[in-house]
This record gives structure tokens, sequence and C-alpha cells, in this order.
């Protein structure tokens, strides 16, 4: 195991936060909702466009879309291990969310390929 810190690792791992929801402090935090890879696609951005789409008209998808504190928002990356690309979406949920949607939709998390 590397124990290198990277320089923007304060970005990529926050610790949870409080706001103010309903006049009532709730811890907040991010949560990865789903996951998926691509093949090595000329538009990743586009090509991610109808599993994204598809992911959101599940029950899980639904869920998390009236849920979210904030829009999910999604972060696409180059997939060294398959040679292709890895998109990951990303919620902010209450932490009672956050134990709702792992309890529910843990098996959501799964990753799917699409060529």
């Amino acid at each position: 195991m590397n124990n290198y810190r990277s320089p923007n690792a304060e970005e990529l791992f926050k610790a949870p936060e409080w706001r103010l929801i309903d006049d009532q402090a709730v811890k907040i935090s991010d949560v990865v909702v789903h996951t998926f890879t691509m093949g090595d696609v000329d538009d990743p951005d586009l090509y991610a466009s109808q599993p994204i789409y598809e992911w959101q008209q599940t029950d899980a998808g639904k869920w998390v879309m009236e849920h979210a504190v904030e829009q999910p928002v999604y972060q696409i990356h180059p997939d060294m291990m398959f040679y292709g690309y890895r998109c990951k979406i990303w919620a902010v949920l209450s932490e009672k969310d956050t134990t709702f949607f792992k309890l529910k939709y843990s098996d959501h998390l799964n990753r799917k390929t699409m060529g």
C-alpha cells in the first residue's frame, strides 16, 4: 500500500459538513450513487449521457434526484485497467438519506460496462 498523499486529497475526500435545512442542522456528505465503465470512445461525455439518463429512470435514480441536497454531478476519468473511461455519479445527501440509500440501493453501486 502506498502512503503517498495526493496534493488534492482534501478536495477528493471531504469530511462531512453541516448545513441548516428547514431550521435544523443536518450532517451532509458526498456519496457515490452510481458507477459504470465505457470503452475507448471518441467523446466520453456524449457516450455517458445514455447510461446516466437510464439510471435516472430507475427507482434508485429517481430517489437520489428527489432527495439530493444539491443537483448530483458526474465525473469521467480514464480507466487504465480497462483502457476506457469510468464514470461516477456523486450526490450530496444528508446522513439519514445516506444510510437509507446504502441499505436499500447498495446493489445499484455495481458497475455496468458498455462498449
